[in-house]
């Protein structure tokens, strides 16, 4: 990650979407505790080179500041934005968004299906992911 990308995390309650900006943030060697936003609404976690900064519209039924908030994170060269349930702005996201969908799996609650969504110009992004990701789990 390099900044400006955005990433859309779906699922039901309980989902795995949290777990994933822990995985997230630890990967991008930032040492903040990750907690979900669903009632603060956002949080900003960062070091020296890039911020990720991740909202919940959970509980919305109009984002209000929250969507100017969320414009000024989309417009950060260095910010990597992260939304969960973001049906209720998705006319501000961008459509080179990457979209990140976690399913249960039958018979084991720990488990999660992924799949990823992503236009042809994150298509390095997602290689470059799924070749450090085999990589360290071999």
């Amino acid at each position: 990650m390099s900044g400006s990308e955005v990433i859309e995390l779906r699922s039901d309650l309980g989902g795995g979407k949290t777990t994933f900006v822990r995985g997230l943030v630890s990967g991008a060697k930032i040492t903040d505790r990750v907690s979900s936003p669903t009632f603060t609404l956002s949080r900003i976690y960062k070091n020296k080179h890039l911020q990720i900064h991740h909202f919940d519209f959970y509980r919305l039924d109009n984002p209000g500041i929250l969507r100017e908030q969320l414009e000024e994170a989309l417009a950060l060269k260095d910010a990597v934005v992260v939304v969960e349930w973001a049906d209720i702005v998705k006319d501000v996201l961008p459509e080179d968004k990457i979209t990140i969908e976690f399913g249960a799996v039958a018979n084991d609650f720990n488990k999660r299906q992924i799949a990823i969504n992503y236009p042809e110009s994150q298509s390095k992004l997602i290689s470059k992911a799924e070749t450090k990701w085999r990589a360290e789990n071999k």
